[in-house]
């Protein structure tokens, strides 16, 4: 039986309050604080480390060869300083749907209508591609059972795990992440075993040359590097997980900035010492051309049923995105509810605390998603990626420009309190853009990729349609903006969003008249409907 959370907007109280209001307890009227340092960093780490790593790295390596590890590492760099960014923020401020909330406070309501859809949608189509390929390797062990049972018991499986409250969720997750990263230790450690020592059975230990004997470092010289950044980006997606845990984890204020640290690095040496072994036990070219390098790296040390053991680490790790991409969609959901930016039912809680309306229409969702796939195969699915990828790039350059607003806005005194500043600031923000747009420019020149700056204008004005179709919505938001910041007129919001309420048409400054006026605009739209 749910229980409605109160309708109130976001924007609860001036910041400075909001980030103690939320250090203990319930927040947001409900979701409770139940992920600890160890949930988060797993579920971080679930989100980023896919099946990418174990079956999809030839293709960037393909691309730069040996001096992809330099891809990844200055990749690692520019999303570090992102997550430092969103930090700042969830540590002063840590509510549940950190993206969209930030960007509503801060920036404005379309700024957080815009960043909440846009990675809700982001997530759908993560958790579509990763549930959509577990009928795949569930058919290794039973091949008579067709994929859509297989993907249909999952979903109902990760369903009920994130319906029962969230330290349930969190378990769930840390279990299933560490069996991935137990299988990438393992393979860096045999890996380097081979490398040093050799396979064993009078096998000579590879070393390191294969580094540089096929061609060099920069087989495809400095542009073949430049340009596997592109892939290599999309790889880190997940990590940004942490920003949504912001309003459910113990402590957020000491838990949030270990995880930062942490996850980050952790995902960098998963990656790089992963990647490092792979190229140099296998000259880079062969990479990807007899199966996976897991299975062979454990085949050449006699390890039986290699196969059987990746099997279970892909469709672990399947599972686990889909997880992260569940939960980290319900709680979107709920935060733009919170916003009148999203029906009102999905602010809807069950008992424990879980926002069952939205966790159970982002399930939904996803299983139209891949009931749609299996119909049209190669058709509403391009579309769907080439925004995901795209979208991926627009949600961290609003987390770094929300982050420059949201210190523009507290102001300084209010800065130097800051415990969990993000470095470099605002230099490192304007690198970061700078950056984001090169991987834009990069996508133009990869046939893959380029798909995704088509649809990307046709996405950015859907959104807006969207945003700008709702009248009656917009005159909720508002209203629950003014009642729940305590603003007492127009020129209240004005100065808080820096609108010029005159040029927009609503010069006048009483509050009464301006319902008056959107009560107007409202009737004027229903009747033209």
């Amino acid at each position: 039986m749910g229980t409605e959370a109160p309708e109130k907007s976001a924007v609860a109280e001036p910041a400075v309050r909001i980030g103690a209001d939320h250090e203990t307890g319930p927040q947001n009227g409900g979701l409770r604080r139940g992920l600890s340092n160890r949930h988060i960093q797993m579920i971080a780490l679930g989100g980023a480390i896919g099946t990418g790593l174990f079956y999809g790295s030839a293709a960037s390596i393909g691309m730069a060869g040996p001096s992809i590890v330099l891809s990844y590492v200055l990749g690692g760099v520019v999303i570090f300083l992102i997550m430092r960014a969103l930090g700042e923020m969830s540590v002063h401020t840590p509510v549940s749907g950190a993206f969209s909330h930030y960007a509503f406070e801060n920036w404005g309501p379309f700024a957080g209508f815009f960043s909440g859809w846009n990675y809700w949608f982001n997530y759908i189509v993560v958790s579509m591609a990763e549930l959509a390929v577990v009928g795949i390797y569930v058919n290794y062990w039973m091949p008579g059972v067709p994929t859509w049972v297989s993907a249909s018991i999952f979903l109902v499986l990760i369903t009920a795990v994130n319906l029962i409250n969230v330290k349930a969720f969190g378990e769930f997750e840390f279990w299933f992440a560490i069996i991935k990263v137990v299988a990438i230790v393992a393979m860096i450690g045999f890996g380097a075993k081979i490398i040093f020592f050799g396979p064993g059975n009078g096998v000579h230990a590879t070393g390191i040359s294969n580094l540089w004997a096929q061609g060099g470092v920069f087989p495809h010289g400095v542009w073949g590097m430049i340009t596997a950044l592109v892939v290599v980006m999309f790889s880190f997606g997940g990590v940004e997980l942490i920003g949504i845990t912001a309003g459910e984890v113990d402590n957020p204020r000491r838990t949030i900035p270990k995880a930062i640290n942490q996850v980050v690095y952790r995902i960098l040496i998963f990656y790089v010492g992963a990647i490092f072994v792979m190229l140099c036990i296998f000259p880079w070219n062969q990479i990807g051309t007899k199966g996976s390098p897991l299975v062979t790296i454990f085949s050449q040390l006699g390890i039986a049923s290699a196969a059987t053991l990746l099997n279970v680490v892909v469709l672990t790790a399947a599972v686990s995105a889909y997880n992260s991409g569940l939960y980290s969609n319900g709680r979107m959901l709920y935060s733009l509810s919170q916003q009148a930016s999203a029906p009102r039912y999905l602010s809807k809680l069950n008992k424990s605390g879980s926002p069952y309306a939205a966790v159970l229409t982002s399930s939904a969702v996803t299983a139209v998603a891949v009931l749609l796939n299996f119909l049209f195969p190669g058709k509403v699915f391009l579309y769907l990626i080439s925004v995901a990828l795209i979208a991926g790039i627009f949600n961290w350059a609003m987390v770094v420009i929300t982050q420059m607003k949201f210190r523009r806005r507290i102001g300084a005194a209010e800065v130097a309190k800051l415990g969990f500043k993000m470095p470099f600031f605002p230099v490192a923000n304007y690198v970061i853009l700078a950056f984001l747009a090169g991987v834009v420019v990069l996508m133009g020149f990869l046939p893959d990729f380029r798909y995704a700056l088509y649809v990307a204008p046709i996405w950015v004005g859907g959104l807006y349609a969207a945003y700008r179709s709702d009248p009656a919505g917009f005159r909720a938001g508002y209203d629950d903006l003014l009642s729940s910041t305590g603003l007492a007129s127009a020129a209240d919001l004005a100065s808080r969003f820096g609108i010029d309420l005159a040029a927009t048409g609503f010069w006048v400054s009483s509050l009464d008249v301006i319902r008056e006026r959107i009560d107007e605009f409202v009737s004027l739209a229903a009747g033209t409907r």
